[in-house]
């Protein structure tokens, strides 16, 4: 296989943008034209209903500069990127940013300056989000106790927006994860990463693809997948539950040495099955989020199905 002459390969997922895709693709354009660098741009179909893949086949054949994968269904955002990266051509590395304009194309050459400078990963850092105020409270809190639990430093207040190298995109395509949280697997790999802060603009058309259910799936992924934290917090809850039935043990001859008299009834009884019930079914539950993830990893089903590939203008036959 000859070597590409691209160097860096843009990475975007898009679901239902059919609103936001021509201003998106003018910015790309721009970015692209202006570098002293040469970019191809993977736009990922993510499974839209709308007319995304319709648009996307059409700016293929009208620009060669784009490559066009449609996925054969909705497979959520992380998996879109896994898609694109699978297909990457850029010999120095690749971008991944989101298809909304929150984040900005224009970095693509702030970031390859440090990409040049020796970084394998170039990660954004939200310095402000355009969000609800519960919500940036809710992100705020999540990203600390992700890097409080975490069993290595995934840095805090920062996206799948970022630049990789050419090597870190090749050993994240090995890594076989199912549930893939991909700014976790960035930081596992290691090497040399900085952060890049920058203001986090609005949707630029079109409604958020991240419902509270996406998120907290999301969110669960990071903590299951990069901390041992939730099995831990299983043997915590067995040493409380005794130590609380200890201390009312204790309670319990206390009250008969002295008073002649031991708590009875409805009450304590309850009390003692809804504690130890409760205790039962969250050790319970973060088993069953082990084993789910295992369950999913050893069918060995693909991570993705594409439907279609539109490369340097035309469609391509080769489907993975």
């Amino acid at each position: 296989m000859k070597e590409s002459n691209i160097d860096i390969s843009i990475i975007v997922p898009l679901y239902n943008e059919e609103l936001v895709f021509e201003q998106l693709i003018k910015r790309l354009r721009s970015v692209v034209s202006s570098t002293d660098f040469s970019c191809e741009i993977i736009l990922v179909n993510d499974g839209s209903s709308d007319n995304t893949a319709a648009l996307i086949e059409a700016i293929c054949e009208e620009d060669k500069r784009f490559t066009g994968i449609i996925l054969s269904r909705n497979y959520g955002h992380q998996l879109a990127v896994s898609a694109g990266m699978a297909y990457v051509r850029g010999k120095k590395g690749a971008m991944i940013i989101d298809g909304d304009l929150q984040d900005p194309p224009e970095l693509v050459t702030e970031f390859y300056k440090l990409l040049e400078n020796g970084y394998d990963v170039i990660y954004a850092i939200r310095k402000n989000r355009k969000e609800t105020f519960f919500k940036k409270l809710a992100y705020s809190a999540y990203y600390r106790l992700q890097k409080k639990i975490s069993s290595f430093n995934i840095p805090i207040d920062s996206g799948d927006f970022s630049m990789l190298s050419r090597r870190v995109v090749d050993i994240m395509n090995e890594m076989p994860e199912q549930s893939r949280y991909l700014r976790g697997m960035r930081a596992w790999v290691g090497f040399k990463q900085i952060g890049f802060e920058y203001d986090r603009d609005e949707r630029h058309a079109g409604e958020t693809k991240y419902s509270w259910t996406k998120l907290f799936e999301l969110a669960f992924n990071g903590i299951f997948n990069f901390s041992n934290f939730p099995v831990k917090i299983i043997t915590r809850l067995g040493f409380f539950t005794v130590l609380f039935s200890l201390i009312y043990f204790g309670y319990n001859i206390y009250r008969r040495v002295y008073y002649n008299d031991v708590p009875q009834g409805f009450t304590a009884t309850i009390l003692a099955i809804i504690l130890f019930s409760g205790v039962q079914l969250i050790s319970l539950g973060l088993i069953g989020e082990y084993v789910l993830r295992i369950y999913n990893q050893v069918r060995n089903r693909p991570l993705f199905v594409v439907d279609k590939i539109f490369q340097e203008g035309k469609e391509k036959e080769e489907k993975k």
